[in-house]
């Protein structure tokens, strides 16, 4: 049994839910993400390094060529960096071998992943595909589990000297709960790839929608500046005070959200939901991209417009018409380092660049492979802001 399967077959009923449980806690509480805001600026920090290095290589001298992949890079490094709290360079102009090997695995998990779902366990072993797609999730265990174990080795000097044990989110793990070692691999590789996707395609997404929104640009912009002048460094409490800035997000999120459909299980009892009777074990598939679209909840459905979520006295949409992240105990694990790397990342970015469309890759449609992404490589150009 290979250790993807040993781990994810530990993950069902009652001890996923306890394991969960424990997640949960440290990671869904808005408090809790607060404490990793520093950590996230120094990503940030380095992102915008990137983007001023693409823009002066660019033969416009403001171009930034293939967003999708440079945000890719920059939420896989902010993730690694609170989850393993250590810097992997994502985010380097050579990245290093085992940190590549490990974009690659996830890659190529993800490419399989659909098939893997869909087709039945005994082509399994008379096709390929079952084999790169756990091939994939054992390059991502193989780096994680050094990662990991690296920490480890540290908290036990620590502990072995009678010294204080000082850290985030892999030594709270660690250090402070009666997680096995599979279950931390396995919360650990769960949450990169709640992370990644999310923020990376919804940072992609937002930027997009607001060079094609340039009215919204502006009032986020006047928001942000108000709030962080100058080349200030905004913080999570600053966040707090950026309304309009959560309801781009939250906009971006209902056109495009990153999973477009989702499923559950009716597990404990037959239901009668509007009249109609389900019985227990019957599946509800829900199209997350269907409803965002729906004229009855959200009216112009087609149109970017971040002010339909403020609370400012106006009708707002009802909150379970747009539930990107899921909901309940089964919702994203990653929600609240997700927002939070987008809202300190998009809220600096706007400050110090104007973002516009690049004409020439024409208008950009979104396909599913497994997460909602662009059907073309998304280029745009980011123009200095006099500060």
């Amino acid at each position: 049994m290979t250790l993807f399967e040993d781990i994810f077959r530990g993950k069902e009923g009652e001890r996923w839910y306890k394991l969960r449980a424990v997640l949960n806690k440290r990671m869904l509480h808005p408090k809790e993400s607060v404490q990793y805001g520093d950590v996230v600026n120094e990503v940030v920090t380095d992102l915008i390094k990137r983007i001023y290095h693409l823009r002066q290589t660019s033969p416009t001298g403001d171009l930034v060529p293939n967003l999708s992949n440079e945000l890719y890079r920059f939420s896989l490094e902010g993730i690694s960096s609170i989850l393993f709290e250590t810097r992997v360079g994502c985010l380097e102009d050579k990245i290093p071998e085992e940190t590549q090997n490990f974009i690659d695995s996830i890659a190529q998990m993800f490419s399989y992943s659909m098939v893997a779902l869909l087709l039945p366990k005994w082509s399994r072993n008379l096709l390929p595909y079952w084999g790169r797609y756990i091939a994939g999730w054992e390059g991502i265990f193989k780096f994680s589990g050094r990662l990991i174990d690296m920490k480890m080795d540290v908290i036990q000097r620590r502990v072995d000297k009678n010294q204080e044990v000082e850290g985030e989110y892999l030594t709270y793990l660690l250090s402070n709960t009666k997680m096995t070692n599979k279950e931390v691999y396995g919360s650990i590789a769960e949450l990169i790839l709640a992370g990644v996707d999310t923020t990376s395609n919804t940072m992609m997404w937002a930027m997009y929608l607001l060079s094609k929104y340039p009215e919204v640009q502006d009032t986020l912009h006047q928001e942000v500046s108000k709030c962080v002048p100058g080349e200030d460094i905004p913080s999570a409490y600053d966040v707090a005070r950026m309304p309009y800035l959560k309801a781009v997000i939250k906009e971006a999120l209902r056109m495009y959200p990153v999973v477009p459909m989702n499923a559950r299980l009716l597990t404990e009892n037959d239901v009668i939901i509007g009249g109609y009777y389900f019985p227990k074990k019957t599946t509800f598939t829900l199209c997350h991209y269907a409803i965002s679209y729906d004229e009855k909840t959200f009216p112009e459905p087609n149109k970017f417009k971040p002010e339909r979520w403020l609370r400012d006295g106006r009708n707002r949409p009802n909150p379970f018409g747009s539930i990107p992240f899921g909901f309940g105990v089964r919702g994203c694990v990653g929600r609240r380092i997700a927002e939070l790397e987008m809202h300190l990342a998009l809220s600096r970015i706007i400050n110090l660049f104007e973002i516009r469309p690049d004409p020439r890759i024409g208008e950009v449609k979104a396909l599913n492979r497994t997460v909602l992404v662009a059907d073309r490589q998304v280029n745009l150009h980011f123009l200095e802001r006099r500060i």
